[in-house]
C-alpha cells in the first residue's frame, strides 16, 4: 500500500512540472555530453583539446544553457543545486525529486553514448580522487561547489546583481575551478555529472564524496548568503 501511495505520488509530482523535468534531463544530457566528452576526445587526440580546453568546454556549455533554458526549468542541471535552491523557500519542494531523477537519467543517457561512441576511454570521465585521496577530494568539493552556489545565487537571484550577467559569471565560475582543480578531483561539483560516468562505466571509487561534499558546499553556501540576503528579501520574485 505504502509503495502504491508513493508511486502515486511520484507521478503526480512528475506531471505537475514535467516540462521542466524534460528540459532539466535534456540540459544536464548536454552538459555530461559535451563536458565528459571534451576529456575523452582530448585522450584519443594525445592532448588535442588540453586541460584548460577541457575546462573551457565546461564553462561554455553551463553559460550556453544557463542563457538557453534557464527561463524553463531555472537550469540547474545538477541535484546539490536543486537542493540548494529548495533551501532557500524559493523553489518547490513538490519538483526536488522529478528535477533530480531527470538530471539523473540525463547523465547516464550522456554517458551511454559517449561509451557507444568511443568504448570506455578515459574512464568515460568519471571524476576520481587523485591517488586515491578521498579526504583531499571531499574538502575541496565542498569548498568549490560552496562558491559555484554562493555566485548562482548572487548573481542569478538578488536584485541587487546586473541582469543578463548571470550565465557569463556561472559559466566562468565552473571553467575556472575545473581549471586549476580538475587535476585534483575532477572538479565535479555536481553528483548528476559524476554519477552518470560511475553508472556506465561502473567507476564507483570513492563516488560517495562527490554527492556528500557537493550538496554539502551548496547547503553551506545558501546558510552564508541567507544572512547577506535579508533572509533572501532581496531576491526576484
Amino acid at each position: 500500500m505504502a509503495k502504491l501511495s508513493f508511486s502515486k505520488g511520484l507521478r503526480s509530482k512528475i506531471s505537475y512540472c514535467w516540462r521542466e523535468a524534460v528540459v532539466e534531463a535534456i540540459g544536464t544530457f548536454i552538459l555530461v555530453f559535451a563536458g565528459t566528452g571534451a576529456i575523452m576526445v582530448n585522450q584519443i587526440s594525445k592532448g588535442a583539446i588540453t586541460h584548460l580546453g577541457i575546462s573551457f568546454v565546461f564553462g561554455a556549455v553551463v553559460a550556453a544553457l544557463i542563457y538557453g533554458l534557464a527561463h524553463i526549468s531555472g537550469a540547474h542541471f545538477n541535484p546539490a543545486v536543486t537542493l540548494g535552491f529548495a533551501a532557500t523557500g524559493v523553489f518547490s519542494k513538490h519538483k526536488i525529486l522529478p528535477y533530480i531523477l531527470a538530471q539523473i537519467l540525463g547523465a547516464i543517457a550522456a554517458s551511454a553514448a559517449l561509451r557507444l561512441s568511443f568504448g570506455r576511454i578515459a574512464k568515460l570521465g568519471a571524476t576520481l580522487p587523485l591517488n586515491g585521496n578521498w579526504r583531499q577530494s571531499l574538502v575541496l568539493e565542498t569548498i568549490l561547489t560552496f562558491i559555484l552556489m554562493f555566485v548562482i545565487l548572487g548573481s542569478g537571484f538578488d536584485r541587487r546583481a546586473h541582469i543578463g550577467f548571470a550565465g557569463i559569471a556561472i559559466g566562468l565560475t565552473v571553467g575556472l575551478e575545473a581549471a586549476f582543480m580538475g587535476p585534483i578531483t575532477g572538479a565535479s561539483m555536481n553528483p548528476a555529472r559524476s554519477f552518470g560516468p560511475a553508472f556506465i562505466g561502473g567507476f564507483w571509487q570513492h563516488h560517495w564524496i562527490y554527492w556528500i561534499a557537493p550538496i554539502l558546499g551548496a547547503q553551506l553556501a545558501v546558510i552564508i548568503y541567507r544572512q547577506i540576503s535579508n533572509n533572501f528579501q532581496d531576491f526576484s520574485d
